[in-house]
């Protein structure tokens, strides 16, 4: 993903510091989230060998959620920069993030 191990001492508020036995042992810095963004979709293309836009539809659905569960559309334009990389547009996207919401409702409610 891109992150970066300092020294705990290089620690700035925005890292995340982790610790042995109440000792500071290592400060990891993540990046931005959407430099990670980046990373996630450029190992989405190298796991499946091919341009995201190649994708089937069945594909870039199954991509969409996966992108929503590590967060990819809480970054600023992460649609529009998702919908880029799938070769799709912004209301193509939101459906797909609307379908899968609507399949998690109707699994809760059969097992509710």
């Amino acid at each position: 993903m891109g992150a970066e191990i300092l020294g705990p001492e290089q620690a700035t508020p925005d890292d995340v510091v982790l610790a042995w036995e109440g000792e500071d042992v290592l400060a990891v810095r993540l990046p931005q989230l959407s430099d990670s963004l980046d990373h996630i979709l450029a190992a989405m293309e190298r796991r499946h060998g091919m341009p995201l836009a190649e994708l089937d539809r069945k594909a870039k659905q199954e991509a969409v959620r996966l992108l929503e569960a590590r967060g990819a559309f809480s970054v600023r334009h992460g649609v529009e920069t998702v919908a880029g990389a799938l070769g799709v547009s912004r209301f193509t996207v939101y459906n797909y993030l609307n379908r899968e919401t609507a399949l998690s409702r109707e699994k809760a409610a059969e097992n509710g």
